[in-house]
């Protein structure tokens, strides 16, 4: 087991819009939502009704396979809709935030005397229990199942990220609160990794009971699977969790303060974000309340192109359009263009001096330190898939992922397991995914190879 680590592999993307480290507004959203979908594998049990009366914690969803795991309200207010889709499929519960802030008050055990069944059932009576989350897959954990380890990534490498350390500096004592809680659901440790660039400076580097471990190198050094397989790498049969640090700060404030708190920091950035800064949120609030952000104009061929709205990061977030809704798990928005635009010649032009390649194929290479204007422009249509070893040079994991993802697509379990479907989830291949010749939707093929071996080995 390393506690430093040295990743040669991978690439920081460098993508113009970098949050500047000032709060510029703090939002009291008049609307929100909570989404089934934001929850891998919840299937959904509707536990309100439009117009009920509702406070910050009180259940509005819960698991029809265990209804012990429920999903709570951020706020408090009415229900105003539920929002259904194809089949009265359930899309998201709306709730109209009355600006009063009252939250459930939880009776919380003393972390020092109490023991592990005590902590889980305030965790699932609270709704923070979905803020851990269980490798294999990626999903909500079973309570009744105790992990090998937890493991918490003291940093974030995607795109823009946020800066952890400025986002959560006022948050120590939250912090601290919650490693002591998780402490009594291991016997494993709580294994925290950070930079090594800014380690000793963190405020992170002086929680206590804490397993420490350095990292060096580009982008997913912060992904936390990358953490583990370069610690303790996940085998068949085993189950570790992993929770961000908003969500240790989450479990802290209940146990020192008996409330739902999930009120979060987040970065709104972008190469279309007029002001990359951060805001003060709530999960669920929606795009428009942030639409003074988006100002920037960005043109092809002379016409404005339109913007996506990213909950999330570049690489692994969701476009949620303008009237969407922050998830979740995310903490950042992302605004960029749309590449729905045709270019001619393509690569084959000559002097592209604003575009980015990994390879010499653009002059890029010249200005490692140059930012870009990227958008969602794929430069051609998916191909046949081919082996380039291009994947190898941005995955700093011990797995082949192009014979992972094609035993996905054959739906070879037997090869799926011996390849590394146990280590991964989409986050962890997304990079496969920018830099592919053949445009495959990687995280897609992961997806539907983590939900095959959900379904089978159930």
């Amino acid at each position: 087991m390393s506690n430093h680590i040295r990743l040669s592999k991978g690439l920081d993307i460098p993508l113009k819009g970098n949050a500047s480290n000032q709060i510029t507004k703090t939002i009291s959203s008049d609307i929100l939502a909570v989404k089934p979908s934001d929850f891998r594998t919840l299937n959904p049990k509707l536990l309100v009704k439009e117009g009920d009366a509702v406070k910050a914690g009180s259940p509005i969803l819960a698991d029809k396979t265990n209804l012990s795991i429920q999903i709570c309200s951020p706020v408090s207010g009415v229900v105003k809709e539920i929002v259904r889709g194809e089949k009265r499929k359930l899309l998201a519960v709306l709730i109209l935030n009355d600006k009063k802030y009252e939250h459930i008050q939880f009776n919380v055990p003393n972390p020092k005397t109490a023991i592990k069944e005590e902590i889980v059932n305030v965790l699932l009576e609270s709704g923070l229990w979905p803020v851990i989350k269980q490798r294999p897959y990626g999903i909500t954990p079973n309570p009744a199942i105790e992990p090998k380890a937890i493991y918490i990534s003291g940093f974030d490498s995607s795109p823009l990220a946020p800066d952890l350390d400025f986002t959560l500096k006022s948050e120590k004592e939250s912090l601290q609160a919650g490693i002591d809680v998780l402490n009594l659901l291991t016997k494993g440790g709580i294994h925290l990794s950070l930079h090594i660039n800014n380690h000793a400076g963190s405020p992170f580097h002086r929680l206590e009971r804490v397993i420490f471990h350095t990292i060096e190198g580009p982008h997913p050094a912060g992904n936390v699977g990358i953490q583990i397989n370069n610690i303790d790498p996940v085998n068949k049969g085993e189950v570790v969790w992993t929770i961000d640090m908003y969500g240790v700060a989450a479990i802290g404030k209940l146990f020192t303060k008996g409330i739902y708190d999930i009120k979060k920091t987040i970065a709104i950035t972008g190469p279309r974000c007029v002001n990359p800064s951060y805001v003060e949120c709530l999960p669920g609030m929606c795009m428009s309340d942030i639409k003074e952000y988006a100002g920037h104009i960005a043109k092809s061929a002379g016409d404005e192109l339109p913007v996506r709205w990213i909950s999330g990061n570049v690489l692994t977030g969701t476009n949620v359009g303008a009237e969407g809704f922050l998830g979740f798990y995310h903490n950042q928005i992302t605004l960029i263009s749309e590449g729905n635009y045709y270019e001619m010649f393509g690569w084959i032009k000559p002097f592209r001096s604003k575009k980015f390649s990994i390879s010499h194929t653009y002059f890029s290479w010249l200005t490692p330190k140059k930012s870009y204007e990227l958008d969602t422009n794929t430069n051609g249509a998916e191909r046949a898939f081919v082996m380039t070893g291009v994947y190898e040079k941005v995955l700093p994991m011990d797995i082949y992922p192009t014979y992972l993802l094609k035993a996905i697509l054959a739906e070879d379990i037997d090869n799926m397991e011996a390849l590394g479907i146990y280590e991964v989830i989409e986050e962890d291949l997304a990079l496969c995914e920018f830099v592919c010749p053949s445009k495959i939707d990687v995280q897609e093929i992961v997806s539907k190879g983590i939900d095959l071996m959900i379904k089978e080995m159930s």
